[in-house]
């Protein structure tokens, strides 16, 4: 349940927070306009290196994969081209308000939660193709089934170990699987408690399956899927709507089926880039820094609040993590011929 709302910071304050922050990226959306061929007049920013894959080999062993190839053949092909990335002051200051308004306190802004943003700047990517939504449990058991990684599961004095705040027996037990099965009537749900290297796997065992190579999609990648060319704040647009993803704000507290919040499409019709769960992508964290125990992640969660969700929005984990607000979604490079969504 929320708590009381900020009264320091009025609702007024956080409309003209919101003011600024549109006319500080006015310009920017322009040259985004016409498919974004104003982008030619900025100098793009080279993307960070990624980690292309697992540090272990990984093979198909013929296992079934029906679900895994269906997931696949959906991926949503992302034109090449400039895009924007990052965030304006104001953009984060209006994320920090939001923030406040919707959870009732002040971790976001005593966190310094939104500082760690890119300056909003042109980025140039290749064409790439990206998951229409997150991998489920459906899908990553047939991984498993096929030896090509643990299940996920969890105990309790491991989870507490990991140190986050989710409670165990009400927040985490129900994502725990048993016996190498997803927990009943959560087949089609994202699947969680999964390390950077176990959904890099993944993707590359996926990979194996059809035939062409399958990596996590780098964090810019992942931000042009959910922004667009023009870099919307959220995949919809400028403003935060609770009806449009699965968070803290209205939500069940808990993770839901993938594609439950069509409205929530980003431009490119990709799905649940905002919501539901954070997603691992081939980034280290520091982005722009050595290759260290820490990747970068996207989107939002189930139990996150306002300001989270924004395309421009990211932070790092420890690859080892397994954690309950936590999944992934796969990408690949160009495009296929009869592939993907138009």
């Amino acid at each position: 349940m929320l708590g009381p709302v900020i009264a320091s910071r009025p609702r007024s304050s956080v409309l003209a927070r919101r003011r600024r922050a549109l006319a500080g990226v006015g310009l920017v959306t322009a040259l985004a306009a016409c498919g974004g061929g104003g982008l030619e007049l900025a100098r793009p920013a080279p993307p960070p290196p990624i980690v292309p894959g697992p540090d272990r080999p990984v093979r198909w062993a013929g296992g079934e994969a029906g679900l895994s190839r269906a997931a696949d053949a959906q991926m949503v092909t992302i034109p090449g081209g400039r895009s924007i990335a990052g965030s304006t002051p104001e953009e984060r200051a209006a994320a920090y308000d939001e923030h406040a308004l919707t959870s009732g306190g002040t971790a976001a802004r005593d966190g310094g939660w939104f500082d760690r943003e890119e300056d909003r700047h042109v980025v140039e990517l290749p064409t790439f193709r990206v998951d229409l939504m997150p991998v489920t449990n459906a899908a990553y058991a047939e991984f498993v089934a096929d030896g090509g990684g643990p299940a996920p599961t969890m105990d309790e004095a491991t989870w507490q170990a990991q140190g986050f705040r989710q409670r165990w027996p009400d927040e985490v037990v129900r994502h725990v699987w048993r016996a190498d099965r997803p927990p009943p009537g959560r087949e089609d749900h994202p699947v969680v408690l999964v390390t950077w290297d176990d959904a890099a796997a993944y993707c590359a065992w996926r990979g194996e399956v059809v035939g062409q190579p399958r990596r996590l999609p780098s964090a810019h990648e992942l931000e042009k899927a959910a922004r667009g060319v023009e870099g919307r704040f959220y995949p919809w647009g400028v403003t935060f709507d609770p009806a449009r993803l699965n968070s803290a704000v209205g939500g069940p507290r808990d993770t839901v089926p993938v594609g439950s919040y069509p409205d929530g499409q980003s431009p490119f019709g990709v799905l649940d880039t905002a919501g539901n769960v954070f997603q691992w992508t081939a980034t280290p964290w520091p982005p722009r820094g050595p290759r260290g125990p820490r990747m970068t992640v996207r989107g939002s969660a189930w139990d996150d609040h306002a300001g989270l969700g924004r395309g421009a929005a990211w932070h790092g984990r420890p690859r080892t993590a397994r954690h309950v607000i936590v999944g992934f979604r796969c990408a690949a490079p160009g495009a296929a011929a009869g592939r993907g969504r138009t």
